[in-house]
């Protein structure tokens, strides 16, 4: 009778195992305090411990994701946060909105905007600090590009491109120029000096909706709208032969609402990320456009932005479940996990 339910035991367990009934340990992601009460629409880093989130609930946030704590909260904008914008080394924060303006914030000042910026008449879509922080560049669902003077606010000059409708910009780092993505296909690079397009890469099939530089500003990524598998990719182009397009990273099922380029660790290769409206971010290979891990968040909707914190730190902003601490482990391949929800 023993060695009978002995084996009827070992038959049972290897139908489970068959069937993935196994329990298997399971990593506990920690729930932070939310940041928000409402879709997050954009995050960014301040600096190596603080982030910068907008939400559809109006507010800008300051939090310290290594702990998991609200800094500071700021409220002025009448009508959800679309982007964001830092100035590296400093603590001010740029929000653009749905209510048409561009909102300044001091992390170390009081709760009011300390500049605003108003003169688009749509929805703005981009927002981008120049290296030196004396200029910012802004751009809008009403086909228009303009530039600002930070200290004082006043719109130096504004340039306006039939079906310009803005998607995304970034400016250069450590250079002049301003690359911008739109709902017209198109990728463009302006000349802040001048306020001139200089260069326009080929348009792709699909609505571009995000774009980024790497450091050493030889390299563009943009990423496309889609659905069932068609668009959805991003794009690494070289910015040194414009319109010059190095691979594309093919493999989510719905848009790709992100893509950026990842710190580099000295023996791994260069990374790129992005994050879908199909749940998921992926890692791949910049140079092979190999997919080499996709981490699935399910249950939280549309993946709307990223925000690479260092070599190891991945934030990434969600529709339903607000943001996603995740933690990049370099290896071949590299792998990446959840660690806390806020």
């Amino acid at each position: 009778m023993g060695k009978l339910q002995s084996k009827l035991r070992r038959r049972s367990d290897l139908y489970r195992a068959r069937e993935g009934a196994e329990p298997t340990p399971v990593h506990q992601v920690v729930q932070y305090e939310p940041a928000h009460s409402d879709a997050v629409n954009c995050v960014t880093s301040l600096n190596s411990d603080l982030c910068v989130s907008g939400g559809s609930d109006q507010a800008v946030v300051v939090y310290d994701w290594r702990v998991g704590k609200v800094c500071r909260c700021f409220h002025g904008h009448s009508k959800e946060i679309t982007k964001l914008g830092c100035f590296a080394g400093s603590t001010w924060i740029f929000s653009a909105s749905r209510d048409k303006s561009v909102l300044m914030w001091d992390f170390t000042g009081g709760p009011n905007p300390i500049q605003s910026f108003c003169g688009h008449e749509l929805v703005v879509n981009g927002v981008a600090v120049s290296p030196d922080g004396s200029r910012l560049c802004t751009g809008s669902r009403d086909n228009s590009m303009c530039l600002w003077d930070v200290e004082s606010g006043k719109c130096l000059h504004r340039n306006t491109i039939s079906r310009n409708l803005v998607t995304h910009l970034c400016w250069v780092p450590g250079g002049t120029s301003i690359v911008q993505t739109s709902e017209d296909k198109t990728i463009r690079v302006w000349d802040s000096r001048t306020w001139q397009v200089t260069n326009t890469f080929p348009a792709k099939q699909y609505i571009q909706t995000h774009c980024d530089v790497n450091m050493n500003h030889y390299y563009l990524l943009s990423s496309s709208n889609g659905f069932g598998g068609h668009g959805c990719e991003a794009t690494l182009w070289d910015l040194r032969q414009p319109g010059c397009k190095v691979v594309e990273y093919r493999g989510h099922v719905q848009t790709t609402a992100c893509c950026v380029f990842l710190p580099t660790s000295i023996g791994s290769p260069a990374l790129v990320a992005s994050s879908s409206h199909d749940s998921s971010v992926k890692i791949w290979d910049q140079n092979t456009a190999a997919c080499l891990f996709t981490l699935a968040l399910d249950g939280s909707g549309p993946l709307s932005s990223l925000a690479p914190c260092d070599s190891s730190a991945l934030l990434c902003a969600s529709y339903n479940s607000g943001l996603h601490q995740l933690q990049v482990s370099a290896g071949a391949p590299p792998s990446v996990r959840e660690v806390a929800r806020f």
